[in-house]
């Protein structure tokens, strides 16, 4: 009873490290963010906008909703807030990749946790790659987008409030005025308590889920692909963050209890998953142009799903090889980190500028 009270501290230590982690970082950057999210001079620049922004912010519920906001008010176009909405796909697994960096001194561990967290950046390569050209050239996210606004856009907004939320904010809130509402001070506090329950989490979970219980997660919630990415799909609506669903799997995988076959088709429920929070927030402000760029970013997705599900094995394999060379090294994960979500965006925007 102890332990099990002991996993239960742990997981909302977890889920609240990474609520901090959010608003540290949203308080060091969201002026930053809104200001890249309104320089979007050409697709590119506004794909790599995307990426950097929900880094920055951890959260691509954040950045598309900024984005539909912001096209409600008429500061941003359909056409240039699409390739943001595609980015921001890219930019919210870097969450992913810090949770798995708390598996770094047992390597075993790390390479698993590691590949579960990047195999959603391999698909998102991928995707970019295959769907992005397309929309270049075609625009048909866009022209589906726009036709399934047009009949929906006078239906009016849903209100969700995330039970999550409802727990976890308070305490955010408490902590950040406590901390002044630094975000240095927050960053700190929130990467100390990640470490912490990361370490609980793990000892836990082997502990517990060594049995019945690891059947059950493995047989009946992971037990086909169709049902973990309905599970992906319901726990990011509810909890409303594609983040919090997916990195929570990444020390599952680390004690080996999923395997990345299973992971990988709920972190593609998780995405489709993500995208509810932009289309209410476009569904409240009653704009056909918002609802477009909020069905752009559902259609992206589904297409996105359809196009590599054939194919899963390539971003699978592309996920464990990384791992590979991050287990033997640990510089590799934090140059990959780096450069990926910021260093390649930042350059290519300065460029593109």
């Amino acid at each position: 009873m102890a332990r099990v009270a002991r996993l239960l501290a742990a997981l909302f230590a977890f889920f609240l490290s990474l609520s901090l982690l959010g608003e540290s970082l949203e308080l060091l950057g969201e002026g930053f963010s809104r200001r890249l999210l309104s320089t979007t001079e050409n697709p590119f620049l506004g794909l790599f906008i995307g990426i950097l922004a929900t880094s920055i912010l951890q959260s691509s519920s954040t950045v598309t909703s900024m984005t539909v906001a912001m096209v409600a008010g008429g500061g941003l176009d359909v056409a240039h807030a699409i390739p943001i909405i595609v980015g921001s796909n890219m930019g919210t697994s870097v969450t992913n990749a810090i949770v798995a960096a708390g598996h770094i001194d047992r390597p075993a561990e790390f390479k698993r946790a590691f590949a579960a967290a990047v195999v959603d950046d391999f698909f998102e390569i991928l995707s970019i790659l295959a769907l992005f050209p397309l929309q270049l050239a075609t625009n048909f996210l866009g022209i589906g987008a726009g036709f399934l606004s047009q009949h929906l856009a006078r239906l009016g907004g849903l209100a969700w409030a995330s039970p999550l939320g409802a727990i976890v904010d308070p305490v955010v809130q408490l902590l950040a005025d406590a901390a002044f509402r630094s975000g240095p001070a927050l960053l700190a506090v929130s990467l100390i308590l990640l470490a912490l329950a990361l370490h609980y989490l793990v000892v836990d979970l082997r502990a517990l889920f060594i049995g019945r219980v690891e059947a059950f997660i493995d047989k009946r919630l992971f037990r086909t692909a169709g049902r973990a990415m309905l599970l992906g799909f319901v726990c990011t609506v509810v909890v409303q963050s594609s983040s919090v669903t997916t990195s929570l799997v990444v020390p599952l995988a680390g004690i080996a209890m999923l395997k990345l076959p299973q992971i990988f088709p709920y972190v593609l429920g998780a995405n489709t998953g993500t995208t509810m929070t932009a289309l209410l927030a476009a569904l409240v402000t009653g704009e056909e142009a918002a609802l477009t760029v909020a069905f752009a970013h559902l259609l992206y997705n589904i297409v996105g799903m359809i196009l590599i599900w054939p194919i899963r094995r390539v971003p699978m394999f592309l996920a464990e090889r990384l791992a590979e060379e991050s287990a033997r090294s640990k510089l590799v994960p934090f140059v990959y980190v780096g450069v990926v979500f910021f260093g390649l965006p930042i350059t290519l925007i300065c460029l593109a500028r």
